[in-house]
């Protein structure tokens, strides 16, 4: 498989599909440009070589084409100016003029496409039809968009000569510009970027290369959103921590009681199997032993601790107890591969953030000594950047979707497109 540190740009024009669907403002201001700088070395490689740049990303999700309210324009600027070049835009990622524009590319010059989701045929789906369209309608026009979809990515393909993909975000998704050009390109001249390539490796890391003792931290609110992902690990860790919401429904399955917190009643016996599938892989189920528990959802709440099994009607179980935190610690300081996916509490309320920082203090320690901490999913990462962690573990994934798929044990389209299986 090509490189990016080995291929050579000078005097190619690299198609680079990059994930700068960064936040915006009403005034179309960027409020948090991390996924722009992610991208940079690799933006940079390819200049400093002597190649031409044609970026290309997402924004949002337009429903028509062209949408004003997701345009890359309005990033144009903040790119060039960390990129160190005067990077052109087309308002257009089709088109005769496109085409000539990325034709006519110097060595060290750069163009952004406008945002390839204002086509259908980036993601291959229909759009248009009305409420009462029946399964065929449907059914046809999908088929439709699915075979204009190979005339837009053989247009994308033919602006250059070589492939890189970095927008790992996307990698999950087999879209035009994610996983489908990669067939118009040779297996020398497709590769991932840096970020990327960072992210394929943390991954292997974790799932394939472990250290032990292996322990997964999975929060967030839901057990529902995370069966897949929880199952896929309870064959590969010697520990799995529960934590944030999910703790209230093994809570309950377990005849606990939780007074007003998050539960979800059609998901118990689920969480009862999944207690005894740990059991039968001799996987350590970690769970709270006391929590932190509020009388009303707010920040301002009157609060207390209590075991996570005796909480009062009316209390709402909100973060984890000073119990848990040193149970959950323990358990982490002594591992040498740690996967952390969402938050022990609702860290957004100052109040409740004890938990979460008391998690990532503690990865944070054992990195130090040594382990791969892999932390990865919006809210984590919204953690450990808020809590001033981030340097202090192995890898801070960008990936959301991408990774948790890759945790589940799903291959991923646009790794497949390039490393050919």
């Amino acid at each position: 498989m090509q490189t990016i540190d080995k291929f050579n740009f000078a005097g190619k024009r690299a198609f680079v599909r990059v994930d700068f669907n960064v936040p915006l403002d009403d005034n179309f201001n960027i409020t948090d440009d991390t996924r722009i700088r992610a991208a940079l070395p690799t933006l940079k490689k390819v200049l400093a070589d002597g190649g031409s740049l044609i970026i290309a990303s997402h924004l949002g999700r337009p429903k028509k084409n062209p949408d004003t309210k997701y345009s890359l324009k309005p990033i144009v600027a903040h790119v060039s100016e960390l990129l160190g070049v005067d990077v052109k835009f087309v308002p257009d990622c089709m088109g005769d003029a496109t085409a000539k524009i990325a034709a006519e590319l110097k060595p060290g010059e750069a163009l952004l496409l406008e945002n390839l989701r204002y086509y259908a045929e980036e993601e291959g789906k229909a759009r248009g039809l009305a409420d009462d369209a029946t399964d065929e309608e449907k059914s046809a026009a999908k088929k439709a968009v699915k075979e204009s979809q190979k005339t837009f990515t053989k247009t994308l393909a033919s602006y250059a000569d070589c492939y890189v993909n970095d927008a790992f975000g996307t990698a999950h998704r087999a879209h035009a510009s994610t996983a489908l050009i990669a067939n118009y390109f040779d297996a020398d001249n497709k590769m991932f970027g840096y970020l990327m390539n960072k992210e394929v490796v943390a991954v292997q890391k974790v799932l394939a290369e472990t250290v032990h003792p292996f322990t997964a931290i999975m929060g967030g609110s839901k057990v529902s959103s995370k069966i897949e992902i929880i199952e896929n690990l309870l064959t590969k860790v010697d520990n799995l921590i529960i934590a944030g919401g999910m703790t209230y429904t093994f809570t309950k399955a377990l005849g606990g009681k939780i007074g007003n917190s998050l539960v979800e009643e059609d998901k118990l016996d689920l969480a009862l199997d999944l207690i005894a599938k740990a059991k039968e892989n001799n996987v350590n189920l970690v769970l709270a032993s006391d929590a932190k528990i509020a009388d009303s959802f707010s920040n301002d709440a009157n609060t207390t601790f209590v075991p996570v099994g005796a909480i009062p009607d009316g209390w709402e179980g909100l973060d984890i107890g000073p119990e848990t935190e040193i149970l959950f610690a323990n358990v982490i300081k002594n591992s040498k591969t740690i996967l952390w996916n969402g938050p022990t509490g609702v860290f957004e309320f100052e109040n409740f953030t004890h938990g979460s920082r008391s998690v990532g203090e503690a990865i944070v320690e054992a990195t130090k000594n040594g382990a791969f901490s892999l932390v990865g999913g919006g809210d984590s990462v919204a953690c450990v950047n808020k809590f001033g962690l981030a340097d202090g573990v192995s890898y801070v994934s960008t990936g959301g979707g991408a990774l948790l798929e890759a945790i589940e044990g799903k291959s991923l389209p646009g790794i497949e497109a390039i490393r050919g299986y």
